[in-house]
């Protein structure tokens, strides 16, 4: 059963060290940090995260001096310094994301824990999307070198009786720790959750319950294959050891606040004869002068756009119903009608681009950077729930949380852990 536990956190000495609370020092994920903001953030402070958790390669890096040494050793001078300083106790930590979509207010509350490490779909922790190898790589890399969790693993739960949101809501009633504002304008703000009976309460009610990972399955596996390093070379220890764990948000599904996003794809290559071979199965409309697609395919089940160039774009309404051979809780999903049947029809295996910005999409296009795009709609909440419980997976970047979580809100260094 899921085991989640309080940690001494690593937080930054706020606001000893900026003037600007924790807006200088925090950073969006990793893979989302292009090159251009990565010297951004860089700029705003020499203690932001992204020196730890993503930093520069350097022209003569080696084995001996790349990235992740100098993130060990920044991250070591400034624990010396007291730039990052430790919790007193373990704790949880209340983090709450306020942010505005389609011009409405919201809410999204969760906190910040351990998880106890289990093979994925043998327990209960579910993830729902495939993952590439080379991001795996890399993080594993920065923890081997650093033996620390850096950012969170962003992951939901299902609870009804909402026993923690209530805790959670009473908590933020108060001063934050520490809050920040990020390039969309959403604001962060974490506490510390200290008291006895409402880390029992948190624990109690998380105690059994399914954890689906909604970003960061790189992340996860990673810390799985650093566990079956460590214990390769520790052996099968007598005790837990801080590697056991791994660092995660944990939100409630059954709360408001929740926001998926689509992500579109965009592709080098299509046939010639790409509208003939989607006639076979999907009604085609041409749609000339609105190009506000998304808005367009919103809410209609099975329906995509399509976007060559020019001044028109195809909305694509699917004549059948699912996918086959698919297995039940994926033979729906729009992803996998359009991974499943559009691609392989149109013979699309590989140079797959992401991106969830529809004009974005368009002019990408328009500039011929890409043959074509094709739009969908966002993939459902509870869809996530019920291909993670049936140990399936859907393929990459079939879901786009928003907002963001922080990365440098709170740090789980194994050293300090316990």
């Amino acid at each position: 059963m899921a085991e989640v536990v309080p940690f001494k956190g690593v937080l930054f000495n706020v606001p000893q060290i900026s003037k600007v609370s924790g807006e200088d020092l925090l950073a969006p994920p990793y893979d989302i940090i292009t090159p251009e903001y990565k010297e951004t953030l860089y700029k705003k402070s020499p203690y932001n995260i992204v020196r730890i958790d993503f930093g520069r390669e350097l022209p003569g890096d080696n084995s001996n001096e790349n990235k992740y040494v100098r993130a060990k050793k920044s991250l070591t001078a400034w624990l010396h310094d007291q730039v990052l300083i430790t919790s007193r106790a373990r704790c949880f930590y209340s983090y709450e994301l306020s942010y505005k979509m389609h011009d409405e207010e919201q809410k999204l509350r969760g906190f910040l824990g351990l998880v106890r490490l289990e093979e994925l779909g043998k327990g209960n922790i579910h993830p729902h999307e495939c993952t590439h190898s080379k991001p795996k790589k890399d993080r594993l890399d920065l923890m081997r070198i650093c033996a620390a969790n850096i950012s969170p693993i962003f992951s939901l739960y299902n609870s009804p009786e909402r026993k923690t949101s209530s805790i959670l809501s009473d908590i933020n009633k108060t001063q934050p720790y520490i809050d920040a504002k990020d390039s969309d304008g959403s604001v962060h703000r974490l506490w510390e959750i200290q008291d006895g009976a409402m880390i029992k309460s948190i624990k109690n009610e998380l105690e059994g319950k399914a954890i689906f990972i909604a970003d960061g399955h790189h992340r996860y596996e990673t810390a799985l294959e650093y566990q079956k390093e460590m214990r390769g070379k520790e052996g099968t220890p007598d005790t837990i050891k801080p590697y056991d764990y791994v660092l995660m948000f944990l939100a409630n599904m059954s709360d408001e606040g929740l926001t998926i996003l689509p992500t579109h794809r965009l592709v080098k290559n299509i046939p010639s004869d790409t509208m003939d071979r989607l006639s076979l199965d999907f009604d085609i409309q041409k749609m000339t002068g609105n190009f506000d697609i998304a808005d367009s395919i919103a809410g209609k089940r099975d329906v995509f756009g399509l976007y060559k160039g020019g001044s028109s774009w195809y909305k694509l309404s699917y004549r059948g119903e699912g996918i086959p051979d698919a297995a039940p809780a994926l033979k729906y999903l729009d992803v996998t009608i359009l991974h499943e049947l559009i691609f392989k029809k149109l013979g699309i295996n590989d140079d797959i681009f992401y991106e969830m910005d529809v004009a974005k999409c368009v002019n990408l296009v328009k500039e011929k950077n890409y043959h074509a795009a094709f739009f969908l709609n966002p993939t459902r909440v509870e869809d996530v729930e019920r291909v993670a419980l049936a140990s399936l997976r859907m393929p990459p970047k079939s879901t786009y949380f928003y907002p963001k979580l922080l990365t440098g809100l709170v740090l789980n260094i194994f050293k300090n852990t316990f």
